[in-house]
């Protein structure tokens, strides 16, 4: 089975690490498919640190950096270097279509280096580049992937009460009330 390979630039990340509430859902489907197997996504190694804090966004506590760089090693995401061939496609996507900030464009440059047609982000202005650069064209909008529930014994009432991602405790490994599915970690709680 051939995986499906996604863009997801830092917007992305930070949807789904701060639990925005606009983004999560979406997020979370398509990070049930990668835990799958089926799709990849990529990044920039920019993300790596523009995803601590976006402008005019909050910072992730620094007391998350563990949790942080755990979640960029897990085996479905892949990040790739910015390069000099990188930074001078993205300085010729700033000098083509202006209203392009230079992180976005180091983004753009590396799915279309990486011949990634598919860049997720929640950013409205870069989604007004969709099908207009990368040779095929690049789609670029909010992630659409839709994957079926996982969590077959409990109703999505109780998954959402019950679901406490790492993102807010970490992977805690020697803890028996800690069910691990994959990548995404979830912590019950034991029955009274």
């Amino acid at each position: 089975m051939k995986r499906e390979v996604r863009y997801w630039d830092s917007a992305c990340f930070l949807g789904w690490l701060k639990g925005e509430p606009e983004n999560e859902e979406a997020c979370r489907q398509t990070l049930r498919a990668a835990e799958e197997g089926e799709i990849l996504l990529v990044t920039s190694a920019l993300t790596l640190a523009e995803v601590v804090k976006l402008k005019h966004a909050t910072a992730i506590p620094v007391e998350d950096v563990n949790k942080v760089k755990a979640f960029f090693k897990q085996p479905y995401i892949e990040v790739r270097d910015v390069n000099r061939y990188v930074a001078e496609e993205a300085r010729q996507l700033v000098w083509d279509y202006p209203p392009l900030k230079p992180k976005d464009a180091i983004h753009v440059a590396t799915a279309m280096r990486h011949h990634i047609t598919i860049l997720d982000t929640f950013d409205d202005e870069l989604i007004k580049l969709n099908g207009r650069v990368g040779n095929p064209p690049l789609k670029i909008g909010k992630p659409d992937v839709v994957y079926p529930a996982q969590d077959e014994l409990f109703s999505v009432e109780e998954v959402n009460r019950r679901e406490i991602l790492f993102r807010k405790f970490g992977p805690i490994l020697h803890d028996p009330s800690i069910v691990f599915r994959n990548t995404i970690y979830r912590k019950f709680e034991p029955p009274s």
